[in-house]
């Protein structure tokens, strides 16, 4: 099923959010060597997150910030635009090293950081089309909504509460959302929608403000004790923090630290209220559903629908396509899951297509390090789930640079250590084993297994997902 794209259709230039801006004009790169206090090494939302609080906290700190193109240019600028409390890991993993009680204060802190950016930028006058309205989880067939249910189940365990999480009725879900085919759905409050550029134009803005030097078309070439080299200068500093997410396999050293995973997002020309009479989704929630091969979605400010997923989700060597152009069949493929869940919307067209790179570490667990003998530290591996994780990172990177002893620093994800990726080929051969086999899993489910297919189990075994 061939997408039908719009008259002025987009491929990739980084995304529709900052399509809808216009591209900024990048700033000023490094101008020679200079010092700092603290030098951090990405303008995405973690770096300058860090940066905000830092300079919060102790104003007369010498913070910069160094961006190989411009602030947000990464996934921080592409990504979804779900700021949700969904834990970027497994919480039984983190209970494995630090008690399930800790695991839970992690959630918890999770939940509060959704409030925070959205007292941040209501303090810092950043207009991100931010509505908190919730998040849907819906399951199509037997098979999601059995997991579902071990969610559910699982989340329960956990300590998510009524107030949490629920389950709709289906009257309720239809009352809200009608999704084809959807036979049961959860709905949580820990979720809002952003347009993820406005924020990332925003908080660099803010950042800017609070005194922070911002060098943009500055690449760092090398990290290492107490300095950032670039081709422009040096910046020397007791502290230097990686903030670069999936770009980090860019870095000498750190190329088998995280994977980095793509993903793919379409948007459709502005609906009529026609459709909307037929779809719903009038407070705006975010949707996801229970595939293995997932999908997010979300209904934007200007009444569009923004649905993404997996296209081709590794390349070869831990290669990144900077640029976000997105192949044919992805877009085709998205398409026709947009449709099938919103068949009123297949009067619609595609206007723009584009794709990002999100980290993954080898245990899919977030996590946070500062190092006091070395001054180096980092933040990352949030496995797509960074819009509200970057926030609680940047927090707690500034307390644990300043050396404060707080609940953020004590959380689990703090000094994690997690294995390296295997060499290539392993590492393709993997990943896409895995998402092939959950492409062939949902594709059985779809018709009509009451159970979770096998071969979906095994994709988990071969990378630990």
């Amino acid at each position: 099923m061939s997408a039908p794209l719009s008259p002025g259709f987009v491929n990739g230039e980084v995304s529709f959010w900052y399509r809808s801006l216009g591209l900024p004009v990048p700033g000023d790169p490094l101008g020679g060597d200079r010092e700092a206090d603290v030098a951090i090494v990405g303008a995405g939302y973690t770096g300058l997150w860090t940066a905000y609080y830092l300079k919060k906290a102790q104003p007369s700190l010498r913070v910069v910030v160094l961006e190989k193109e411009f602030a947000g240019f990464g996934a921080s600028g592409r990504n979804g635009g779900w700021l949700t409390g969904a834990l970027a890991g497994s919480p039984e993993r983190y209970a494995r090293t630090h008690g399930p009680e800790a695991a839970r204060r992690l959630q918890r802190a999770m939940f509060a950081t959704i409030d925070e950016v959205i007292r941040v930028t209501a303090e810092e006058r950043i207009d991100a089309d931010i509505v908190k309205s919730g998040l849907f989880n819906v399951a199509r067939g037997p098979a999601q909504a059995a997991r579902l249910r071990e969610e559910l189940a699982g989340q329960r365990e956990w300590g998510w509460t009524e107030d949490d999480v629920r389950l709709l009725s289906p009257d309720e879900m239809d009352s809200r959302l009608r999704v084809a085919g959807a036979v049961s759905a959860t709905w949580s409050p820990h979720c809002a929608r952003i347009q993820p550029a406005k924020l990332a134009r925003g908080l660099a803005e803010a950042v800017r403000n609070v005194g922070v030097e911002i060098y943009e078309r500055t690449p760092v070439t090398e990290i290492s004790r107490g300095r950032a080299v670039t081709e422009h200068g040096t910046v020397t500093a007791p502290y230097v923090l990686r903030c670069t997410e999936g770009f980090t396999a860019t870095i000498p050293g750190h190329h088998r630290d995280w994977l980095p995973m793509n993903s793919s997002m379409i948007v459709t020309e502005p609906l009529p209220e026609s459709v909307w009479a037929s779809i719903g989704w009038e407070n705006r929630e975010l949707l996801g559903d229970m595939a293995h091969y997932y999908m997010y979605a979300q209904r934007t400010a200007d009444d569009r629908i923004a649905f993404g997923g997996r296209g081709k989700p590794y390349l070869y060597g831990s290669r990144i396509d900077d640029r976000g152009h997105t192949h044919g069949w992805t877009v085709d493929a998205l398409w026709e899951l947009l449709t099938s869940f919103f068949p009123a919307a297949g009067s619609s067209r595609v206007a723009h297509a584009w794709s990002g790179v999100l980290g993954v570490p080898r245990d899919w667990c977030s996590t946070v390090r500062v190092d006091h003998a070395t001054g180096l530290g980092w933040a990352g591996g949030y496995t797509g789930h960074g819009v509200t994780t970057t926030n609680l990172a940047g927090r707690t990177l500034c307390d644990l640079v300043l050396g404060r002893e707080t609940e953020l620093t004590g959380l689990p994800w703090v000094d994690r250590r997690v294995r390296a990726w295997e060499p290539e080929p392993l590492r393709w051969l993997g990943v896409h084993s895995m998402y092939r086999l959950y492409r062939l899993a949902d594709a059985r489910e779809g018709k009509g297994m009451a159970k979770t297919s096998s071969l979906a189990r095994i994709a988990d075994l071969i990378t630990g997902h």
